[in-house]
């Protein structure tokens, strides 16, 4: 199974479009990922992130909805977690 997780873009690094990286801020963590699949992205833009490469552009509502479904997971392992 693979997971893509949704970020938002807070700076873009480099003008060649198979070299441009960014840093992505996922709920303030912050990671250097490859733009090369997004040349379009902006600062601002949320991306769908997978192993170290931003793979689409996602609208805000989209990645919000995807954003607050990953911290309800978050919750239930953490209930059952306490269950042990």
């Amino acid at each position: 199974m693979c997971l893509a997780v949704p970020g938002k873009v807070i700076s873009i690094i480099g003008d060649e479009p198979l070299m441009k990286k960014g840093r992505v801020s996922f709920g303030g963590i912050i990671k250097e990922v490859s733009l090369a699949y997004v040349p379009n992205v902006e600062v601002g833009n949320y991306v769908i992130v997978h192993v170290g490469f931003a793979l689409s552009i996602l609208d805000e509502e989209a990645a919000q909805k995807s954003l607050a479904e990953f911290k309800e997971m978050e919750t239930i392992l953490q209930s059952d977690s306490n269950k042990l």
